[in-house]
């Protein structure tokens, strides 16, 4: 199978679709907070362009040019004062009069709007949902691909695997503590011959096979998505809500650490994937992978990209909201603000590292497609 083949597999036009409809929202509400924020303050927005590239549609309306643009790969808001004036000198009018606070304000109500969205979209979903707990020692088979090795052993959506070649799943394995559900991709990187032990129906069944882990280098897929069994516990509004509460909080150290190992593995070129931060083609996969299962799952996954927008977003990385109200946290400990010179210079570097960044999970997400 090439990588063209590869993607198709991956990605559906149902998923592409609603993709593209997750990351305009996103994005949408993202900016909006931008635009409200700087409105609120007197300070004019002469447009806003949903999309990159070539401009598709504008409208003239309250004061800003609304665009809609060619790529749907983000968005932006202009924001008055915050460019230097076409003659290169720093501007005096409307960003650049606002008081450090009211800077920071516009730039970190846009990821917290995110992250608002997120908490509220969770709460939803553990109040109608309840809250799932996993299995980690059983694994439960969520579809069965047609035509695959999978359907021509027998195995069925809904099967549950209690056993691999006799061996009792483990709550977790090894020295990172892996899930045992995950323990079924780890077997198939081994040819020979395998035996599952499935339940269904109240029934115990063996499905034993030989395998060959790779042809022509090529490693072979059994042609299931499963996860582990859940465990769901009912919740009330509250309940919910605070458990929304605590998966948020929960999150942030997750993502620091994901961003971290996402910058050792470029510093040495590693482009092995792992389970941490993806690019488009990996988004695009899970996006699809959801809208296959239901609305459920896709509003699962709108939450989980509003709040990684969000946290991603806060990061004092130069380029992002995060980034700027570092760099003006920093005028005021200095008493006075950066020039805009040294302003520009930082944060090209930032967009610059972003860039490279956005190549590299690219290509982490060719190299997953291609093994």
């Amino acid at each position: 199978m090439n990588i063209w083949q590869a993607l198709s597999a991956a990605m559906t036009l149902g998923g592409l679709f609603w993709t593209v409809v997750i990351l305009g929202i996103s994005t949408f509400l993202h900016e909006l907070a931008h635009y409200l924020a700087a409105r609120k303050q007197g300070v004019d927005v002469p447009f806003f362009s949903i999309g990159m590239g070539p401009v598709l549609w504008r409208k003239q309306w309250r004061g800003t040019e609304w665009r809609l643009s060619a790529l749907p790969i983000g968005g932006y808001v202009n924001i008055a004062g915050m460019a230097p004036n076409e003659d290169g000198s720093a501007p005096t009018h409307g960003f650049a009069r606002l008081s450090p606070w009211g800077k920071i304000f516009v730039f970190v109500i846009a990821p917290l709007t995110n992250i608002a969205l997120a908490f509220v979209l969770l709460t939803g979903l553990y109040t109608s949902q309840g809250l799932n707990t996993p299995v980690n020692n059983q694994i439960q088979l969520a579809q069965v691909l047609p035509a695959s090795r999978a359907q021509a052993l027998g195995l069925q959506a809904g099967d549950i695997i209690t056993a691999i070649n006799a061996q009792p799943l483990p709550d977790s394995y090894g020295p990172q503590h892996t899930p045992g559900w995950q323990k079924l991709a780890e077997v198939l990187q081994r040819s020979g011959p395998h035996r599952l032990t499935v339940q269904r129906a109240g029934q115990t069944l063996n499905v034993a096979f030989d395998w060959q882990a790779k042809v022509n280098g090529v490693q072979q897929k059994l042609g299931v998505a499963y996860g582990p069994v859940l465990q769901r516990t009912p919740l009330n509004v509250g309940q919910a809500a605070v458990q929304a509460g605590k998966d948020i909080v929960g999150a942030v150290p997750r993502t620091l650490s994901a961003i971290s190992t996402l910058f050792v593995r470029l510093l040495s070129f590693n482009v092995q994937p792992d389970n941490g931060v993806v690019g488009p083609i990996g988004t695009a996969q899970a996006v699809s992978q959801a809208s296959k299962l239901g609305v459920v799952a896709l509003l699962s996954m709108f939450m989980a990209v509003n709040l990684g927008l969000g946290l991603m977003n806060l990061l004092p990385i130069p380029g992002l909201d995060g980034g700027h109200t570092l760099l003006v946290l920093l005028g005021m400990l200095r008493g006075r603000p950066l020039s805009m010179e040294s302003y520009q210079r930082v944060t090209l570097s930032g967009f610059a590292l972003l860039l490279l960044l956005g190549l590299f999970t690219f290509v982490r997400d060719v190299v997953r497609l291609a093994q």
